[in-house]
């Protein structure tokens, strides 16, 4: 079965400016090995695969993979993947909303006045302090000591985020962390920018890969959603802000954050299609090798 791939770009400012998201259409022949090299081969940070619901509130599922497995949630592969189910003709049940289904249920899409897509923050599945040495694990990949950290916290929404926050977004652009790590990591670190900046808030996400190299994820969806509750929680944000993510790469990622008057919290930006393709070759046929 030939299919459909596009190449979504998520949350740039300009094109090319954000966080690149492979997504393959009418995806139900294919298996989780399949999923994952494909995923491995394009070598990026995300690849989605678009499949019919199983929930009859839902009006697409997805299978979201990283270079290491399979994600329950992300945000710039929810939002990616939102916009070329809706660029490929998807009618959602609701006009108001889109209903996605992945593995951590269902999470609610709408559209921005401007364009964008915004996703409802998941809530966390795992918070609370750190123990000493899961903040020193932290700190010694970010090469830093405590007395940088104005705060730490487990802001889990699937990926498996460790918080930490600095005393400005200069400390957050300043970090050198080390290429590699012994066991799988995921650290998101946030810092604030001076009061009157174009964003409130930078952000940077680092997570070790299948071969234990630390990556830097360029504009991360989740890691804003559960920076988004940590800011609001502890009274650092009130309003709408936007954040940046992606500086140090080149990129010109910017999130909008905001929460509504039921106290949930959106995540959008905007999204792109820059490539659209299909495969030459059915991929099905790499299960018919390995089963051979």
């Amino acid at each position: 079965m030939v299919h459909r791939l596009d190449l979504v770009d998520v949350f740039g400012t300009r094109p090319f400016s954000g966080n690149p998201l492979a997504v393959v259409t009418d995806a139900t022949d294919l298996d989780t090995d399949d999923m994952l090299a494909i995923t491995r081969w394009l070598n990026l940070s995300e690849t989605t695969f678009l499949l019919p619901p199983t929930r009859p509130e839902a009006d697409y599922r997805v299978r979201i993979f990283t270079l290491s497995g399979e994600l329950p949630f992300a945000g710039h592969p929810t939002l990616g993947t939102c916009h070329t189910w809706l660029t490929q003709n998807g009618r959602p049940r609701d006009p108001r909303r889109i209903v996605q289904e992945c593995g951590a249920g269902l999470v609610e899409i709408r559209r921005g006045t401007d364009g964008g897509l915004a996703f409802a923050a998941p809530p966390l599945l795992r918070s609370g302090k750190p123990t000493d040495a899961e903040l020193d694990e932290a700190l010694d990949l970010l090469g830093i000591g405590r007395d940088a950290v104005v705060d730490a916290r487990w802001i889990d929404n699937g990926p498996g985020w460790l918080g930490i926050m600095l005393g400005s977004a200069e400390a957050v652009l300043a970090l050198e962390p080390r290429r590699g790590h012994p066991r799988k990591i995921d650290v998101g670190v946030v810092g604030a920018h001076p009061k009157g900046a174009e964003a409130a808030f930078e952000l940077r996400a680092f997570f070790s890969d299948h071969r234990g190299l630390i990556v830097e994820d360029p504009v991360t969806g989740s890691l804003n959603a559960s920076v988004a509750g940590w800011l609001y929680d502890t009274g650092r944000a009130n309003g709408p802000y936007r954040a940046a993510q992606g500086t140090r790469l080149g990129r010109a990622g910017r999130v909008d954050v905001d929460r509504d008057g039921r106290g949930r919290i959106w995540i959008g930006g905007s999204t792109r299609t820059m490539v659209e393709g299909r495969t030459v070759f059915p991929l099905v046929s790499a299960r018919a090798n390995r089963a051979a």
